[in-house]
């Protein structure tokens, strides 16, 4: 009877750390490698410390312009316009909002220098709805990114 007891508590015990551990791999899936839209960026896509996700650009079709490293020369501020676009962060503060949906994030365009309000759904495992916006998600673009490896 006393091991019976026991077994039963262990499993009481289990369960909720099962279900807690299932959730936070429903939320990360969102993690990986992934290809613009245009296929002419990848952009890897991680878990911040403060359990957010963000996104940098691990790739670039064509990663240099007039022979040197391509940089972030549309950029509003004049001191971040000679920082590379390798390993540049675009994505930021993306948050989950369910299993296949984030929200509150910011995207940066490079090709413009703007930022712009952000949120995402995964419409399948290998397959990304980012939506950039300004003020509501009505008036915004979305692109489609797709899983890709390293």
């Amino acid at each position: 009877m006393k091991h019976l007891i026991i077994i039963i508590l262990a499993l009481i015990l289990t369960v909720p750390a099962l279900v807690f551990a299932q959730k936070l791999n429903d939320t990360d899936r969102i993690t990986g490698m992934w290809f613009n839209g245009e296929k002419t960026s990848k952009i890897e896509i991680y878990e911040t410390k403060n359990g957010s996700f963000a996104g940098k650009i691990i790739w670039l079709k064509e990663p240099n312009e007039d022979g040197k490293a391509k940089v972030d020369k549309k950029n509003p501020n004049e001191k971040l316009q000679t920082r590379p676009l390798m390993d540049l962060v675009i994505l930021s503060g993306l948050v989950p909002d369910g299993k296949t949906k984030y929200k509150s994030g910011k995207i940066y365009d490079p090709k413009s220098g703007k930022t712009y309000s952000a949120k995402a759904e995964l419409t399948n495992n290998n397959t990304l709805a980012l939506r950039g916006f300004i003020g509501v998600s009505l008036v915004g673009r979305t692109d489609t990114w797709v899983r890709t490896t390293k």
